[in-house]
């Protein structure tokens, strides 16, 4: 069973992130606290009641290739993305000149939560096509956004990102797909492989964005461009034309997302693939970057959505189980009530309100740099929180899916139960679209020392500020997680600092990067954790308020703050301490 966390998005949307402050700041004075619960509760609906029953079973069953290069995925899944189709799922992102209903970031975030907790596999192919149209209306003509976007829209084609070959993967210099200009397209030839969704029958038409390299193209990342390359080649009008030189070869077996086809395309078997530049020449790499935020945001919340499915299941089963009689309890009463057990879904879920509170910044400061406008300081905000949510949250969710595991005890370890599934679906999350070292070395590299450590500087003048203001407020528990944080930034700052005086070291940074994106990670996640629990505690003064929930968020703020953010400052020990021991290792001891 699933069920869609609307009541504590509720929460964080309206008081700890403040939707009506957001929405006047961005011009979206239309979205309402009332119309955002609407939206959530009926994606809530069909997520629990048509996509999540089809994530243990199409587990099972797995994606199948045919001989003809076809794909069909597991029973369900085509009526189930009809179903989002058909209520405007696939629509909320997009620009209205596309028939999108252009919501904010901070919405269709939420409701992609609960289509990537529902059934992560599932829920990859509307991530993809989600990325493919953002990319389309940034760069490419007016033609081919009219000709590409509105099915995609409408959710009767979906599009895939093609990138990484047999000999590239995060080398992009790599690449050798090829590009011959033929008239007003241009024939590619080449291979692209972990192409998710590449080829399957849930929908009409498949878009293709591929990058490849033209005849003349300089070597390296200077020389690659971008493509469109569709399943059918659609006609002036729209419609269907003749198939494009396109094949799947196959589809991977993995560890995990099974249900999700990860295809081996070939293009270009008899002549050629039809394709369509997007942008200029060479401008491949600068085109796909401009979409990188969006991916990478996007991943990051698949880490907090797997996180929340497994957390979910866990106490299910904890109030179910009976095993032993607990400290203090008669015989009969459920793990739930053994301390461990209590402690590990305590935990669980006062890591996974951090996410989701994080998540919803960053979103927020999306929402806040999508017109292109907005200042220097909003943009460098946004930019630094990214690699941030996508590597603390893909790197948490392994060790919330295993804990997953682990109440369920030797139950976990068996398929039936489909706890396990859970972690091996959440393994793949660090990995793809930028593995953890590279949203490290982004953070380090790009976001710290390229400025001098300017924005990290501001994000912890920032907390500061908002946390002495909280050390005085008259909840006791509020202050006193006001300042486990003045120490954590304190610690924080010093990481920092060792990180810059290392700059013109370059392995000592990098060394440290990882360790750097963590403590920031578990940071963030605190200073949402003491936003929350002041807004909490302001609740509670209310009439009518829910008490019980509300209680629960200053119980899990305090968990948060002694559990979690200790690792802020274990991880400035590692960082201030740790760099000369590992760089002195020789590569040949190992």
């Amino acid at each position: 069973m699933y069920e869609a966390p609307i009541d504590d998005y509720k929460f964080v949307i309206n008081h700890v992130i403040g939707l009506d402050r957001l929405m006047a700041d961005i011009g979206h004075d239309d979205i309402s606290a009332d119309l955002v619960e609407a939206v959530l509760t009926e994606a809530g609906k069909l997520a629990a009641d048509v996509v999540a029953p089809l994530n243990h079973s199409g587990d099972m069953a797995g994606a199948i290739r045919h001989d003809d290069g076809s794909v069909t995925t597991p029973s369900g899944f085509a009526e189930a993305f009809a179903a989002m189709a058909a209520g405007g799922w696939t629509a909320m992102e997009a620009s209205e000149d596309f028939g999108g209903q252009n919501l904010p970031m901070i919405v269709t975030t939420a409701v992609n939560e609960f289509w990537q907790a529902a059934n992560m596999a599932f829920a990859l192919c509307h991530l993809l096509t989600q990325g493919q149209i953002y990319a389309l209306e940034k760069s490419a003509s007016p033609q081919h956004q009219k000709l590409f976007i509105p099915p995609m829209v409408e959710g009767r084609w979906t599009g895939t990102m093609n990138l990484t070959e047999p000999q590239a993967g995060t080398d992009l210099a790599s690449i050798k797909t090829k590009a011959v200009k033929a008239g007003d397209h241009y024939l590619i030839t080449g291979q692209k492989i972990y192409i998710t969704y590449g080829e399957h029958d849930m929908a009409e038409n498949i878009v293709h964005l591929v990058l490849a390299r033209t005849e003349d193209a300089p070597a390296g990342i200077k020389g690659i461009s971008v493509f469109i390359v569709p399943k059918f080649i659609p006609n002036a009008d729209g419609s269907l034309g003749a198939a494009n030189d396109v094949r799947c070869l196959s589809i991977e077996k993995k560890l995990g997302i099974k249900a999700s086809p990860t295809a081996v395309m070939q293009y270009g078997e008899n002549g050629g693939a039809v394709g369509y530049l997007v942008g200029a020449e060479n401008q491949g790499l600068d085109i796909m970057f401009g979409m990188m935020n969006h991916a990478r945001l996007a991943v990051g919340l698949q880490g907090l959505s797997i996180s929340d499915r497994a957390y979910q299941q866990a106490r299910a089963y904890a109030f179910d189980r009976v095993q032993g009689t607990p400290l203090e309890h008669t015989a009969g009463a459920p793990i739930v009530h053994h301390p461990d057990v209590l402690r590990t879904l305590a935990t669980m879920k006062s890591e996974i309100e951090a996410m989701r509170a994080l998540m919803m910044l960053g979103a927020a400061a999306m929402d806040q740099t999508h017109g292109g406008e907005a200042d220097d300081a909003l943009v460098a905000r946004a930019n630094l929180l990214i690699p941030i949510i996508k590597g603390w949250m893909t790197e948490r969710a392994l060790d919330v899916t295993s804990q997953g595991v682990q109440v369920h005890g030797g139950m976990g370890f068996i398929e039936e139960t489909g706890a396990a599934q859970h972690f091996r679906d959440a393994r793949i999350l660090p990995i793809y679209e930028g593995t953890t070292a590279i949203q490290a070395n982004d953070l380090v590299f790009r976001k710290t020392l390229r400025d001098g450590g300017s924005a990290v500087t501001q994000l912890f003048d920032d907390i500061t500020t908002e946390m002495q203001a909280l050390a005085q407020h008259a909840d006791n528990s509020v202050a006193a997680n006001a300042q486990h944080m003045i120490g954590a930034v304190a610690a924080a700052r010093d990481a920092t600092a060792h990180i810059l005086a290392a700059a013109n070291d370059p392995r000592r940074p990098a060394v440290n990067g990882v360790n750097y994106l963590m403590l920031l990670g578990r940071l963030c996640g605190g200073w949402m954790m003491a936003r929350a629990s002041g807004a909490a505690a302001g609740l509670i003064q209310e009439t009518g308020a829910n008490q019980a929930f509300l209680e629960a968020k200053l119980r899990s703020a305090q968990i948060f703050m002694t559990h979690h953010l200790p690792q802020v400052q274990a991880l400035a020990t590692i960082i201030q301490t740790g760099d000369d021991a590992v760089l002195g290792m020789h590569a040949d001891w190992l």
